[in-house]
């Protein structure tokens, strides 16, 4: 399917790895330009040097989007290098688990600059050029917005918050003429997710393939995700065959939620 991206300019945050690298890649292989950013500067040019691969342009910029003034930077750095912006993916950060009362507000703090504020900042940072170009903003939150578990307040707290950023945000993008979305994944098999499953492993007794299966089993999901799944979904919403999706907050999970 040909989604009529090429030669639009993508940022996505947190594309070093994981779920950004995959929609970057993604982004890459429908002919966009790119502008890469995390706090790994090996890991960046790893990611940059396999998106040149598939004959897309991308350029680096190392920042901790935790700092104030970094998105805004972010922002500028993107402009000087290509003129213009087209598509803003929010997909930085990740919220410490555990139990609540061991939960300490640095962790807390963390949690919401990186995951919630960060956004914020770089989207008020990008609107102009976002206007400008008629483009789109994804946010990627996560399921733990929609159903809050005990062993996980900060990031249910955060990923809900951003859906309601999402949902306001859009408000005001229908008359600017920016498309805004967010999308909730459910447990993607990134490196977060092995650590998870070596646990497993180890309390279990169970090799690689049995710990997956028994953690989809725990979860009651058709299978565990993959980053391109989430890539494939963030490209149709951008491109003008999903322009019409605005304000919404989807849930790709393997069917984990059961609530409407």
């Amino acid at each position: 399917m040909e989604l009529e991206l090429r030669g639009k300019v993508a940022l996505i945050t947190g594309s070093s790895r994981g779920i950004g690298r995959s929609i970057a890649e993604a982004l890459a292989a429908e002919g966009c330009h790119l502008m890469l950013t995390g706090r790994d500067e090996k890991a960046l040019a790893e990611a940059a040097a396999a998106i040149v691969t598939l004959g897309a342009t991308a350029k680096l910029h190392l920042a901790d989007l935790r700092r104030e003034e970094a998105p805004a930077a972010l922002a500028a750095a993107t402009e000087r290098a290509y003129g213009r912006l087209d598509i803003l993916v929010n997909n930085a950060g990740a919220t410490k688990r555990g139990d609540f009362l061991a939960l300490t507000d640095a962790d807390w703090q963390d949690g919401y600059a990186l995951k919630f504020f960060a956004h914020v900042r770089l989207a008020r940072a990008a609107w102009p050029l976002l206007q400008k170009s008629r483009g789109s903003l994804v946010t990627i939150a996560g399921i733990g917005g929609r159903e809050p578990t005990a062993d996980f307040t900060i990031g249910g707290s955060v990923n809900a918050a951003a859906m309601a950023f999402t949902k306001a945000l859009a408000d005001l993008g229908k008359g600017a003429s920016v498309q805004v979305n967010a999308i909730n994944p459910g447990h993607v098999d990134t490196a977060r997710l092995q650590h998870r499953l070596q646990a497993l492993m180890r309390e279990a007794g169970l090799d690689d393939a049995g710990a997956r299966e028994r953690y989809r089993e725990m979860l009651d999901i058709t299978r565990l995700g993959l980053p391109q799944d989430i890539a494939g979904l963030v490209a149709f919403i951008v491109s003008p065959r999903g322009r019409w999706l605005h304000g919404a907050t989807i849930d790709i999970d393997g069917g984990q939620l059961s609530m409407l």
